[in-house]
């Protein structure tokens, strides 16, 4: 469910006035928005490289146009996410026709992110990519157990979907499958297959929650291995976390680290 942001900004910068803090920009135009869309998924496809999440060609991240919203911005096929730039991406309709950009686009990528986007108009950004701990996870069709505050983060906000589990997606009806289960949730643990998220205001928001997403399969795998029971947290507790350390600002905010870190030290990303 989206969050008011004025809101989740108060709680976080009451009586700050004057100090420094991450500010959510205006756009005077849709050229700055898309600019600022741009630069912020090339942004979260190095912090994929970073984070070891690259396999081969697969793996896709996608953002909406904002003056053309049926038609959305993605990682060029077969370019490793360390070495996408804003001059490289391509921009995409829902029928997987490249409008502009001079890479081809990745097949899978086009049938699940486009059935998503088209089936669910509100969401801004996706991203998907083959990592370890999420496909060892996956493999389990199970959700993830509130074992921890990072955990509860996606409370109530994540589905295992087991249709088209483990088959190759180059089916629209895998796509629309994957569309139907989504829903109003942040992510999904796709049977056999790996992580999906999705976010309703920005590729900050979807990029961040992905890497805490894959960070929780981790986390479970490794208390599942250890042959202990966990102890799990409240419904009530967890939701509370869901809402007040969970949300989607929260997943903006924290992004701003990364964003911040990558520009400054690889400019080459504005090439």
């Amino acid at each position: 469910m989206p969050d008011n942001l004025e809101t989740r900004i108060s709680i976080y910068q009451p009586e700050q006035q004057g100090l420094v803090f991450p500010e959510i920009p205006a756009f005077n135009s849709f050229a700055e928005e898309r600019e600022y869309r741009k630069k912020h998924l090339v942004a979260a496809t190095r912090a994929f490289a970073m984070h070891g999440f690259d396999y081969g060609f697969a793996g896709h991240l996608t953002v909406r146009d904002p003056e053309r919203p049926d038609l959305y911005w993605t990682n060029p096929m077969c370019v490793h996410f360390s070495q996408v730039k804003m001059s490289n991406l391509i921009l995409a309709d829902h029928a997987g026709t490249v409008v502009e950009g001079t890479h081809a686009v990745n097949r899978a990528g086009f049938v699940l992110h486009s059935a998503v986007h088209e089936a669910h108009p509100e969401i801004v950004a996706m991203c998907h990519a083959h990592t370890t701990y999420g496909t060892a996870w996956c493999a389990t069709g199970r959700p993830l157990d509130m074992i921890s505050q990072d955990a509860a983060c996606f409370y109530n906000s994540h589905v295992v979907i087991r249709a088209s589990a483990g088959a190759v997606a180059v089916e629209r009806k895998s796509g629309h499958s994957v569309a139907d289960a989504f829903g109003n949730n942040r992510a999904a643990l796709h049977q056999n297959h790996g992580l999906l998220t999705a976010s309703r205001h920005s590729i900050d928001d979807a990029a961040f929650w992905f890497i805490a997403l894959e960070r929780c399969c981790q986390v479970q795998l490794m208390v599942e291995a250890s042959g202990v029971k966990p102890v799990t947290i409240p419904d009530k507790s967890a939701q509370y976390s869901r809402e007040h350390v969970g949300s989607d600002f929260i997943g903006w905010l924290h992004f701003q680290t990364l964003y911040d870190q990558i520009a400054a030290t690889q400019p080459d990303m504005f090439d």
